[in-house]
């Protein structure tokens, strides 16, 4: 993904080449991230010079999309805190006993933390970042996995590879080699959301744009794919532990 330095802020853009334009448009969207459609032949010296003039608004931009939902506060993995998966919300049991490490289950319903008795809360906050992180990864694989063999037959496409992995602002990438990438903080969403995000990008696959055969494909497997894609604009701030 190309980046342009401006100050100290590393400004991460997608750029799309299309012989209908005469100039650029730069569209900044929660999950698509910020993504210039550019005519074909353009240098990238001009692009470079068009986003340092539009940087401060493309900024403002971005803390505005931000603050479509007010994130929540960081996890504070007490007992009682709430961990959503797949748009559920499951409670947290701390337990504080004389072990080495902290663990991390899922059983009965419910989240259990067994953490050293004398941790410090900062060790203990950064330890099961990692763990329900990992919790995360491991069960969301699975979970998506049985959705791609659904969409996959259902859209005559076949990816390389499909991973969940750390993604700053994009829910899901689709390189030109076929692979695909979903953050994996999709994975707390509802089941829909995470369909939505998969044929997103699976639709890629066919069509490397968002025009208007692209958009007609994911409208034939997902009619209400905009009420999907808003929920997610809404939404998708609160999908972190941090």
């Amino acid at each position: 993904m190309p980046t342009f330095q401006y100050g100290t802020t590393a400004i991460e853009y997608d750029i799309e080449h299309t012989d209908n334009r005469k100039d650029i448009s730069i569209n900044i969207e929660w999950m698509e991230g910020i993504r210039l459609i550019a005519p074909q032949g353009i240098t990238d010296k001009q692009i470079e010079e068009i986003i340092r003039k539009k940087a401060p608004t493309i900024l403002q931009k971005l803390k505005e999309v931000n603050e479509i939902t007010d994130p929540p506060l960081p996890k504070e993995f007490v007992s009682g805190e709430k961990f959503t998966y797949l748009g559920r919300g499951y409670r947290l049991k701390v337990c504080r006993e004389e072990a080495e490490q902290v663990k991390l289950t899922f059983r009965q319903g419910k989240f259990i933390a067994t953490v050293p008795e004398y941790m410090e809360e900062r060790d203990k906050k950064l330890q099961l970042t990692k763990l329900f992180k990992n919790w995360y990864l491991e069960h969301g694989k699975a979970k998506m996995q049985t959705r791609l063999d659904l969409y996959c037959a259902r859209m005559g496409v076949n990816p390389n590879t499909v991973q969940l992995k750390e993604q700053k602002m994009r829910w899901g990438t689709c390189t030109s080699e076929g692979n695909i990438y979903l953050n994996w903080r999709i994975i707390m969403a509802p089941m829909s959301i995470l369909d939505y995000v998969l044929v997103h990008e699976l639709a890629h696959l066919k069509y490397m744009n968002h025009g208007n055969d692209f958009w007609h494909l994911v409208s034939s497997i997902l009619p209400d794919y905009e009420q999907r894609k808003e929920w997610l604009r809404i939404n998708g701030p609160t999908l972190t532990l941090e």
